[in-house]
């Protein structure tokens, strides 16, 4: 893979191949029929995951421990070609194995008896219709008494004999994958179960003479009509279906954190005033991007565009209208050379006086003139384009389904990663001139629950016309020092590989020229220690050893008449197969390439004029070292070792690097099964609401409060409080002295969020606490204390407070205080977690109300 895989998405892809795994050995051995589910919000990676998959059916894949499967043909199903295009491309993006002569589309003019294995054919909906070249049988015109039967074109074989003579070939298995797989499952015209089948489950049941498909796999949002056609599927297994966190997804920076909507205060005609606001954001958003290109020293380059949603019958004249007053409020756009059109009818679309020409919806990321995107709801669905940052809907209130849809297709972040503390650059705005404040009110619902899709909740903000927040100039220099050094806490990577940790932090230090040839230095480093294990555990190995190269067995003899039977032994001299197997596991036990460089090492070392005779020989050790436990543990504790020195050395000059070389090494960071603490970004642009919504619909300002670290023009923080308990601590800390700042801590996951790990059930878990106030100390020093007003009847409460004590005894030494308050028994009472004391207290308490009964009343603090 060309990508570093998430963590999510490595779970994932785990989960499929073992699957996939069950179904081959299902159809190999019993015929048996099977169906996989694969379900990830929208911008989780589908395609990234797929094209691993994808890799590991045809070339096998050492991490996961999966075989490749030699005869594995894929067929890659949706019902939109510009979505097979768009799929196709992608796969070759973010994957290093995968060719273009591997990702076959099927053309009318396809010629073959049968689908080649290791390859990826790309078909759709429109290419089985009726009317297809490649469905029809013979030219019924051209069809006479006794005439042979004529094939279109002179071909032997419809698609559907090239799929049955694929599902039939004993040496092929048919994998079928459904791209927006919830699509194409409903009954054809007629109905019910006696409807006609839709082309989709025919394929995935058979028709006529053709038979189902073994294996199915469905990729969506949303899976459960895909499901629910599988349960109703005949002779067909259904395994468990792989379903990945959208928390996780949403945490991984993957996705814009913010949707921005703008809609207008009162009932009226706003579409030109919201146009023109729109049309400054799109100017503001670009110079923002330009700004930061030219801050990370011109490494990565974002052009945003705006999508002028418009209603399925659209009066070109309004449309034209629209155009004009966008071009009028931003001058610098090149009237029709930066405006194209996505409609359903593929063609050049006279707006008033503008000719838009048609781009395909793929294309349009990749086509940085199109500044202005005019689309109905034709890319609501499978659509992707990063760079639109600003979207307009000429739609009405009742459309809000198409709405949220074409919404939930902006949100994924352009660079593929968060940008550390800038708000502005993490968010979709969209501008409604047909909504008011209480029309909107579902737009958010569904918008915070995924995009409309129906997908699960992520932790996503949707804000109704929040104002800007940036850097407050009358905080001393020094605060935001002591902020920025507070050291804070990432969740530990489920499949944490050190060896593979430690070469890919090496590749990345050669490639920023902090450490010269530095994968030649981490491999002789793991050699010194294999080295040293081959001279201590020599015993070990070479019984290993000869393990390896004999094969030992049992001959069984059964006498017929008698009924007894008597056991001999034998041992047989292993053959090159068995020792390629052996050295197969323990390139896995011990990584792929250091097995490698490894043996060569070995082969080096042992004096054989042979040079072929010392390499098999270094084969057969490295395979015996591969069984004994001891090596695996060794190694991989000196890989965890060797990438924390390199972290820890060159912490400094790595934080001097642009935000996406940082970005890198953050997520090596979190590779680890017990990850580095790292420091927080400066935030430079938030985004917060002013108001807040009360039941009956009405709205309140919210409360504003000075000194916050960021504000608005008047120097003031607007504050949303989760709980009454939040405001009462924020009022009586900046009640007290020497207080010169302080910072409400982002509740959502950011390079500007401070994180503290605890423990759940045996799951690691992250808290984010409040509020981190600043104090002036006796020696005119910064002082840092955190604050955290939590609910202590929660499930999780004890364990947070276990997190935020542990967190206490590690890093106190950068803090005043740290303190979780609660309100128990109708008095404020807090937990000094920098008191040995209290801590060991809280190790023995039975809950968290008990902890803090045992505590000290705020109100002698």
């Amino acid at each position: 893979m060309k990508f570093t895989l998430k963590d999510y998405q490595e779970e994932a892809i785990g989960q499929v191949l073992d699957r996939l795994r069950k179904a081959r050995r299902r159809w190999r051995q019993d015929g048996d029929r099977s169906s996989i589910s694969l379900s990830a919000t929208t911008g989780a990676g589908k395609t990234v995951m797929a094209a691993a998959v994808f890799e590991a059916l045809f070339y096998g894949n050492d991490e996961f421990n999966f075989e490749p499967d030699p005869g594995a043909v894929v067929i890659w199903f949706s019902d939109d070609p510009s979505l097979n295009t768009q799929s196709q491309w992608r796969l070759l993006e973010a994957s290093d194995r995968l060719s273009v002569s591997s990702l076959v589309t099927i053309e009318s003019s396809f010629a073959s008896d049968r689908l080649e294995a290791g390859k990826v054919y790309f078909l759709n909906t429109q290419k089985l219709s009726r009317n297809s070249l490649l469905v029809r049988g013979h030219d019924p015109a051209a069809a006479k008494d006794g005439a042979p039967r004529l094939m279109p074109d002179d071909r032997a074989f419809t698609i559907w004999d090239i799929i049955q003579n694929t599902i039939e070939h004993p040496d092929l298995t048919l994998y079928l994958v459904l791209d927006e797989a919830h699509r194409g499952m409903r009954e054809g015209r007629g109905g019910g179960a006696d409807g006609k089948p839709t082309i989709v489950r025919q394929l995935i049941n058979g028709t006529g003479a053709v038979p189902g498909v073994p294996v199915v796999l469905g990729i969506s949002a949303t899976v459960d009509r895909f499901d629910k056609a599988m349960e109703e599927a005949k002779n067909r297994d259904r395994l468990p279906d792989v379903k990945v966190d959208a928390q996780k997804v949403q945490d991984s920076g993957l996705l814009k954190d913010t949707i921005i909507l703008d809609v207008p205060d009162e009932v009226g005609d706003f579409r030109t005033v919201l146009l023109r606001r729109a049309t400054d954001k799109l100017k503001e958003i670009s110079d923002a991007w330009l700004a930061y290109e030219r801050a990370q020293h011109g490494t990565e380059s974002v052009v945003p565009l705006m999508v002028l949603q418009v209603p399925n019958s659209p009066d070109p004249n309004d449309v034209g209208a629209w155009l004009d007053v966008i071009f009028s409020q931003m001058p610098e756009l090149q009237s029709d050379i930066c405006v194209a059109n996505v409609f359903g009818e593929h063609r050049m679309e006279r707006f008033g006086r503008h000719d838009v020409p048609y781009v395909e919806p793929q294309r349009v990321q990749e086509s940085p003139w199109v500044r202005v995107l005019v689309a109905k709801d034709a890319i609501s669905t499978g659509w992707d384009c990063p760079r639109a940052e600003v979207m307009v809907s000429f739609r009405p209130a009742s459309d809000q389904t198409h709405i949220t849809q074409l919404l939930g297709r902006m949100v994924r972040a352009p660079l593929a990663r968060r940008i550390p503390g800038n708000d502005r650059l993490n968010a979709v705005d969209c501008l409604l001139p047909h909504f008011d404040r209480k029309k909107v009110k579902n737009v958010v619902s569904a918008l915070k629950s995924g995009g409309g899709d129906g997908e699960a909740p992520a932790m996503r903000r949707v804000l109704v016309s929040p104002a800007r927040l940036t850097e407050n100039r009358a905080i001393p220099p020094e605060v935001w020092d002591k902020l920025l050094s507070l050291p804070s806490q990432s969740l530990p990577r489920t499949h944490a590989r050190p060896v593979k940790r430690l070469t890919i932090l090496a590749h990345e230090l050669a490639y920023d020229g902090l450490v010269e040839a530095a994968g030649h230095k981490a491999h002789e480093r793991l050699h010194g220690v294999l080295d040293t294990l081959r001279a201590e555990l020599a015993g070990d190995i070479a019984s290993a050893r000869r393990s390896v190269l004999m094969v030992e067995g049992k001959t069984i003899r059964a006498d017929v008449s008698t009924g007894g039977m008597s056991f001999d032994d034998f041992v047989e001299a292993a053959d090159r197969a068995v020792i390629d197997e052996a050295y197969g596991r323990a390139a896995r036990t011990i990584s792929p390439d250091v097995a490698r460089t490894y043996t060569e090492h070995v082969a080096r070392g042992l004096g054989l004029a042979d040079e072929h005779e010392a390499l098999d020989d270094a084969r057969e050790i490295v395979a015996a070292m591969g069984l004994v436990p001891i090596v695996k543990d060794r190694l991989e504790a000196e890989a965890e070792t060797m990438a924390r020195d390199w972290l820890l050395a060159f912490r400094s000059a790595i934080k001097a690097l642009p935000d996406d070389r940082q970005d890198a090494y953050r997520d090596i960071r979190q590779m680890s099964a017990a990850p580095l603490d790292s420091t927080l970004a400066k935030p430079t642009s938030w985004e917060r609401e002013t108001k807040e919504r009360q039941a009956d619909g009405s709205e309140i300002p919210l409360d504003r409060w000075p000194h916050h670290l960021l504000c608005d023009a008047d120097g003031l923080f607007p504050v949303s409080y989760a709980s009454s308990w939040e405001e009462d601590v924020l009022s009586a800390e900046m009640k007290k002295e020497a207080v010169i700042g302080w910072y409400r801590n982002p509740g959502t996951p950011g390079q500007d969020s401070l994180g503290i790990t605890y423990q759940m059930a045996g799951e690691p878990m992250i808290q984010r606490p409040d509020f981190i106030f600043f104090r002036q100390g006796p020696g005119g020093e910064v002082l840092a204390d955190i604050v955290d007003p939590h609910d202590h009847n929660k499930g999780d409460s004890l364990a947070r407070l276990k997190g935020l004590a542990s967190y206490a005894a590690a890093h106190g030494s950068h803090y005043r205080s740290i303190r979780a308050v609660a309100k128990v028994d109708g008095t404020y009472r807090a937990l000094d977690l920098m008191n040995p004391g209290t801590r060991a207290k809280l190790e023995a308490a039975e809950s968290a109300a008990a902890a803090y009964r045992d505590s000290t009343s705020l109100k002698s603090d």
